[in-house]
């Protein structure tokens, strides 16, 4: 079984920040395009972010751009999602994506498309006022 490994998530004051991690076992070749997600109850899942490894393009949800980014430490097969700015429309369940893409422009498709091959459990984010 293939299992990303989410943490970081949590309670937060409106305006405060929090850094949740993914950690993803497996070969670069099936974490070459990784993402963050998130969904909120009674809502659907949307694509947070995603960044695709080789080459560092990352693409991000109208909503979050200025206030999220993603990265990555591929010496530690983890990725991580800053997130600043926090508001409670960002409370959600957040969890992490890793799959396979030739170049940038298929990471950047699959924040809408989703097609990723492996998931994590997902670490919850609660935003308060």
């Amino acid at each position: 079984q293939v299992q990303l490994v989410e943490s970081g998530g949590g309670p937060v004051q409106a305006g405060g920040s929090l850094r949740p991690s993914c950690t993803a076992p497996g070969s670069t070749y099936g974490r070459s395009c990784m993402g963050w997600f998130r969904q909120a109850p009674g809502k659907k899942r949307e694509g947070v972010a995603t960044i695709h490894t080789a080459s560092g393009r990352t693409t991000y949800l109208d909503s979050v751009k200025g206030r999220f980014t993603i990265s990555q430490d591929n010496a530690k097969n983890t990725v991580y999602l800053q997130m600043t700015g926090l508001t409670p429309e960002d409370t959600a369940l957040y969890y992490c994506a890793a799959g396979y893409c030739p170049d940038g422009d298929c990471c950047a498709r699959a924040l809408l498309v989703g097609g990723f091959a492996s998931w994590g459990q997902g670490t919850q984010v609660t935003v308060s006022s």
